[in-house]
């Protein structure tokens, strides 16, 4: 029989000999590629809490399946188990992240496990919180129940990149978002930017903004774009991004369409210190927040702010311009990944928007690196999509 494939488990081909041990392997990385195709359900949903998938087997056989659907609900764990009843007993748990050991918002997942009778769990990676991680596998294994570790990590660990950074450094995970011509401009000189990519472009940045807790953009933007910054997705009621303005001196307009949304997220307005009492006021009327951020060489202090995110538990933030916004965060070095779209068009001068605008670096060999690049085909769009070394 040929050895099971997925786009999130890829089969070495060493594996193919037919030895029992690789054959729990593929069989491991089999069921783990279903656990993880169930975690990626809740993209968008779970913030601040990790995408975990989970499946119970049983002689081979798939008796149970759950997922994480959102934040304060039951675990995957949980839901597989219940799924499965009865038939959890003497089965396999493959699960996407190590059990909790630990009360939260709920029971830890590992009682449930030893309620049930498993005598198996396989986790792709280990909680990447170093106050609880190996916390949960320890003490399953110190039960009798049988623990394997790995089986399609990086993948796993990729899925939840976001929580990751977040629960390792309490800042959110950072992606940085521009659309522009093969030239490098993001808009003409009259600053129209509509639109400088295609309609399938378009809707994987909507994608992007479901999966994030936050979106920002500088005042610029606004002036001239006058953005919803909401979150359209045909067919799914997708999530609104926290909208996050940086409004040094606070000179938004009451009208602007991002002051005037119908939506469950609210907007951030970021301004310096000791801003105008009265304009505060007017703006916290419409709904809006407004906090306060020092200032570096007049702009918003991005570690400062990044702080200040984190602390407000929002553990995605997606930049999505201006060019002086972008800039900004490359040179102070807060942007984790990016993603980066080129329409098959030239503006055909240096009179138009550049992506980052502003002085960059000297040398060729002082570029900001990037990564782990992936390239997609987006109707005529290139996507390019990477990560800052």
């Amino acid at each position: 029989m040929a050895a099971p494939t997925s786009k999130f488990c890829p089969l070495l081909s060493d594996l193919c000999l037919p030895t029992s041990d690789n054959r729990e392997i593929m069989d491991d990385r089999h069921f783990m590629d279903m656990a993880l195709e169930l975690a990626a359900k809740g993209e968008g949903f779970t913030s601040p809490n990790p995408m975990v998938g989970a499946v119970v087997v049983n002689d081979g056989q798939v008796v149970g399946r759950g997922y994480h659907k959102m934040a304060g609900g039951a675990h995957a764990e949980v839901n597989a188990l219940s799924d499965a009843g009865d038939l959890a007993k003497g089965a396999t748990l493959y699960v996407t992240l190590e059990p909790c050991n630990h009360t939260g918002r709920t029971p830890p997942c590992t009682h449930k496990i030893l309620e049930l009778g498993v005598e198996r769990v396989v986790a792709a990676m280990k909680d990447p919180n170093k106050k609880v991680s190996g916390g949960g596998a320890e003490f399953l294994e110190q039960n009798g129940v049988q623990v394997t570790t790995g089986v399609c990590e990086a993948q796993a660990n990729k899925l939840n990149e976001a929580f990751t950074k977040y629960v390792s450094t309490g800042r959110p995970f950072v992606m940085a978002k521009c659309a522009a011509t093969l030239d490098g401009r993001i808009a003409t000189r009259t600053g129209d930017s509509r639109w400088v990519t295609g309609e399938t472009a378009r809707r994987f940045v909507h994608q992007l903004r479901h999966r994030v807790d936050a979106i920002m953009v500088g005042i610029n933007t606004i002036r001239n774009d006058d953005p919803s910054l909401t979150t359209r997705l045909p067919g799914l009621q997708g999530c609104d991004p926290v909208r996050i303005i940086l409004d040094t001196h606070l000179s938004i307009s009451p009208d602007a369409r991002v002051l005037r949304q119908s939506s469950a997220a609210p907007t951030i307005l970021v301004a310096g210190p000791a801003v105008d009492d009265n304009k505060k006021r007017a703006l916290e009327k419409t709904g809006a927040r407004v906090i306060e951020v020092s200032l570096e060489n007049d702009l918003i202090d991005m570690n400062a702010l990044m702080a200040q995110l984190g602390a407000m538990e929002l553990t995605s933030l997606l930049i999505e311009g201006g060019s002086r916004v972008l800039a900004s965060a490359f040179n102070i070095a807060v942007v984790d990944k990016v993603f980066f779209f080129y329409a098959p068009k030239i503006l055909g001068g240096d009179d138009g928007v550049p992506i980052c605008r502003g002085p960059g670096a000297e040398l060729m060999s002082e570029c900001i690196a990037i990564n782990d690049i992936a390239v997609h085909r987006l109707g005529d769009d290139v996507l390019i999509e990477g990560y800052v070394k």
